[in-house]
């Protein structure tokens, strides 16, 4: 008799661990297919992206633990053997030469520094991004535009643009229809407002958006073996924004993984016209495989 309920209370503890041990192993991260607003697991997602291309992930910029996840998914995909990238909304193209060296390693980290804060703030939240990718010499990939030319577009317009400046950026067509105002509203949590001035701020996210596609369009074709991994903030990595730029102007697999974010696409709004997974906002430890 007492033996049998040893036995019996052993069981019990057995049963118990392997149902904690099967909450936990769902616990972090809780990531949402949007198909089907189903959750599934980390493996099930990474099983995925290894067939495309380019992969989108947004984020608040602000929000270390949206770094932690886009961070996640970098040393996962590293592990495959395809040559991975990493573009980048966080600094301009004519700021290649210095993300070259500081993956190449001929850069210090106080010169570095120098050009990072020329293109962009907050290193403390992408540190460990940048430490990561010189580690494992990731190539760092600078999609973005001189921040005056954007700026001038959201307080004038496109066509404020001089010359010169339209001629430097290619044959852009700057064209807000309603559809993308929608989005550009829906992404922003539902404010932005109408009239001539909203016109100008679409048109600078617009163009924004367009010239970020079309640089990694240039890199892609350069190196077609690479995976790119493109950081960007929530609403450029919406399918309205860099990605359909991007299928615009060249035929490519993708994925895009947003982060939660209240007001703006949430796991009750969330469908497969914004994005292909949602990585769910379960706390601070929750941002990581």
């Amino acid at each position: 008799m007492i033996l049998h309920k040893r036995i019996l209370k052993l069981t019990m503890l057995a049963c118990c661990w392997l149902s904690l041990s099967a909450v936990a192993a769902l616990a972090h991260p809780h990531i949402l297919r949007a198909t089907d607003q189903k959750e599934i697991a980390a493996e099930e997602l990474l099983r995925d992206l290894a067939t495309v291309q380019v992969i989108f992930i947004g984020e608040l910029h602000d929000h270390a633990g949206h770094h932690q996840a886009q961070l996640s998914i970098i040393r996962a995909l590293q592990k495959d053997r395809q040559p991975l990238a990493i573009g980048l909304e966080m600094f301009r193209k004519d700021s290649q030469a210095a993300l070259d060296r500081w993956v190449g390693g001929s850069y210090s980290l106080n010169n570095f520094l120098k050009d990072y804060h020329d293109n962009w703030s907050m290193w403390e939240k992408y540190r460990e991004i940048f430490e990561y990718a010189k580690g494992q010499k990731i190539q760092l990939v600078g999609l973005n535009i001189p921040r005056e030319i954007s700026k001038k577009v959201a307080r004038q317009g496109f066509a404020a643009l001089p010359e010169q400046q339209r001629q430097a950026l290619g044959n852009v067509q700057c064209i807000v229809n309603p559809e993308y105002g929608d989005f550009i509203r829906r992404a922003m949590g539902g404010h932005g407002g109408h009239g001539q001035q909203y016109l100008f701020f679409c048109e600078a996210q617009l163009l924004w958006d367009t010239m970020m596609a079309r640089n990694l369009v240039d890199f892609l074709r350069l190196n077609p073996q690479h995976r790119v991994v493109v950081l960007a903030g929530s609403g450029h990595a919406w399918k309205f924004g860099i990605p359909r730029q991007l299928l615009e102007q060249m035929e490519i697999t993708y994925r895009v993984i947003l982060p939660e974010i209240d007001n703006r696409v949430s796991r009750t709004s969330i469908d497969s016209d914004v994005a292909d997974y949602l990585w769910l906002d379960e706390g601070e430890d929750g941002w990581t495989f």
